[in-house]
């Protein structure tokens, strides 16, 4: 089953993917400000796939370079045509922030025009307005209305469900500026005594940097796809079994406690609570036996799910399941507690 799936995941990919770099090249053609994605199979760190039908994809936006933290910072809201409000709507959570063209030493004169910037923020809002209308233009224009329709939404968010030879896959397109410079200071990574991973491997993810993702109204989402990648990539180099722990989780979660198209539990959440387990259980040793080692999995999804808290790996003080539905969760955690009274592991 989880060949199987792999198998079937990674056509649904490869369908997806070159769809969407010929819509992100015609994109980029109108817009240069807008980047295609590239064409590099399953592990392309611009898809995330949360569900077998359902991936974020991220849009790379070129012309910021050179980006500094802002330590002091005038907060100010206004609508996204520009009033100001008396009073702000929501203050930045932990993995989110304000962005300033400022914050870059060097930017495109198209960053500072009113389409997306209101008295030197770059605001998401605006960018997604922008982003959404050259969607629609480029899915004309590139003839892909038999495969591409864009979705209704209540926010700024840009959803397309793309045709596959298989099935249907909802996809959210997300602008993203990529910082590959500098690492933020909310990321308060690797917490102090921690085994896992190597000193080498903390060194080589914190120069890979993190990426600022346009998904709410004022605020950019941190987000660290590079760093996640890095970290599952060499999960098993010394012969252990938790990628075959993560794939099995993952199936399971897809076929018997949490399944359909738009999972109160996702891939990320499950990679999340490897990434916690892992810290945990740093030695080799721990990872020797499958059963042993899988059942520490579900034991920790099972605590998290129940709690409604998992905490972000990188910035600490983020619930993942914040504003997930509590009933939702409270029927997964029911299934995995049936699961974990009687845990069946099928031998072949």
């Amino acid at each position: 089953q989880v060949e199987q799936r792999h198998y079937l995941v990674s056509k649904a990919v490869d369908e997806v993917q070159k769809i969407i770099q010929q819509l992100t090249m015609e994109i980029s053609d109108k817009a240069t400000r807008f980047q295609a994605i590239s064409n590099s199979g399953i592990h392309n760190e611009n898809i995330k796939v949360l569900a077998p039908s359902q991936f974020l994809i991220t849009v790379p936006l070129r012309g910021l370079t050179g980006y500094r933290e802002c330590q002091v910072r005038h907060w100010r809201y206004y609508t996204v045509h520009g009033a100001k409000l008396l009073s702000s709507v929501r203050d930045p959570e932990e993995l989110h922030q304000w962005l300033e063209v400022e914050q870059f030493s060097k930017s495109l004169q198209q960053w500072h025009e009113t389409d997306v910037n209101i008295e030197g923020d770059l605001v998401p809002a605006k960018v997604l307005i922008v982003f959404r209308e050259l969607v629609e233009k480029s899915i004309t224009s590139c003839n892909l209305s038999s495969k591409v329709t864009v979705l209704e939404s209540f926010s700024s968010v840009v959803r397309v469900a793309v045709e596959t030879s298989e099935s249907q896959v909802e996809v959210e397109l997300v602008p993203a500026v990529e910082i590959p410079t500098c690492w933020p200071e909310k990321a308060r990574w690797p917490r102090c005594l921690k085994r896992w991973p190597s000193q080498e491997k903390v060194q080589c993810i914190k120069s890979l940097g993190f990426d600022l993702l346009a998904r709410s109204n004022y605020h950019w989402q941190l987000c660290f796809s590079r760093a996640e990648h890095i970290l599952m990539e060499g999960l098993d180099e010394d012969g252990g079994c938790r990628m075959k722990c993560f794939r099995v989780l993952r199936q399971m979660k897809e076929d018997v406690w949490c399944a359909g198209n738009k999972p109160v539990i996702t891939a990320y959440h499950l990679q999340t609570v490897l990434f916690w387990t892992c810290e945990k259980y740093p030695r080799t040793k721990d990872w020797r036996c499958f059963p042993e080692a899988f059942l520490r999995l579900v034991q920790k999804l099972h605590k998290c799910v129940s709690q409604h808290f998992l905490k972000h790996y990188f910035v600490k003080n983020t619930n993942l399941l914040k504003y997930t539905n509590t009933s939702d969760l409270d029927l997964v955690a029911r299934k995995l507690a049936v699961f974990l009274e009687n845990p069946v592991f099928c031998r072949d």
